[in-house]
């Protein structure tokens, strides 16, 4: 585990209601994804919420400090990673209602739960599965961001569908997913998801009324044979630039994006 005494100062989150220690400039850090992501589906009460690579725990940290009762599962298969975590989950009060567990999402499910991640333990799950696939992409120089972005050559199960069957093993009968995702790889998304979630829901992220989406956020339910649906574009600045009322709430860590998946 990182020793908080080296640490560099926390970055503040939601107004400064989140204190999160990451790793250095140049290293993967939590932004405007985790933002999105961390807002995009309500919890029922009482319910575990599983961040599916959680990194620093940036997701799961700021649903457990909206949800008083919510309590907290973070999956990051980086033990670095993990550490900050913990310190962070610590630092903000959290520790009591969130559990770190060191595993590979894309392990076999025998050595998922041997390292403490049991199927069906969440009613949601938010994860922000890597961007690229394995062959597909110019790994960055920096070994943590390289991680963070890519699946890697080497992962048994390999890519996107393989992350997604095993957030499917992690959910409950009915249970709910959120994820966000390039653009691009909407229809990959559909393909995993397809057999495992229905009542998919898709909302596009625009940074500005002009522009193309660059981000999806899509919600679904576990074993659900509800319709898709395609929401309106979330959008981040107006046409100067300027972050919209509606962005400018959720990095202040008030409003949700109001995308559901209720539909059983």
């Amino acid at each position: 585990m990182p020793d908080p005494l080296t640490l560099a100062p926390p970055d503040l989150w939601l107004g400064g209601r989140l204190r999160l220690h990451q790793p250095p400039r140049g290293g993967h850090r939590a932004g405007t994804d985790a933002v999105l992501l961390a807002s995009l589906m309500v919890p029922e009460p009482g319910t575990i919420v599983c961040d599916v690579g959680a990194s620093t725990g940036a997701v799961g940290l700021a649903v457990a400090l909206r949800h008083p009762d919510a309590r907290v599962v973070l999956v990051e298969r980086e033990p670095e990673l993990a550490g900050l975590a913990r310190i962070n989950a610590d630092a903000n009060g959290l520790g009591d209602r969130t559990t770190v567990i060191v595993a590979d999402v894309l392990a076999t499910g025998a050595q998922r739960r041997a390292a403490g991640l049991a199927s069906g333990v969440a009613g949601l799950v938010l994860t922000n599965p890597p961007f690229f696939e394995p062959g597909r992409y110019r790994a960055s120089p920096v070994t943590a961001k390289a991680s963070a972005h890519g699946y890697g050559m080497a992962d048994p199960e390999g890519g996107l569908d393989g992350w997604l069957r095993t957030c499917a093993d992690l959910l409950s009968p009915h249970g709910r997913l959120g994820l966000i995702h390039r653009a691009d790889a909407l229809p990959a998304c559909l393909d995993a998801l397809k057999g495992r979630f229905g009542a998919v829901t898709v909302r596009p992220v625009q940074a500005r009324p002009d522009r193309p989406a660059i981000r999806i956020l899509v919600s679904a339910v576990k074993g659900s044979r509800g319709p898709f649906g395609l929401l309106p574009a979330l959008i981040l600045q107006d046409e100067a630039g300027r972050f919209t009322e509606v962005t400018e709430g959720l990095n202040a860590g008030r409003g949700w994006i109001g995308q559901t998946s209720d539909t059983p």
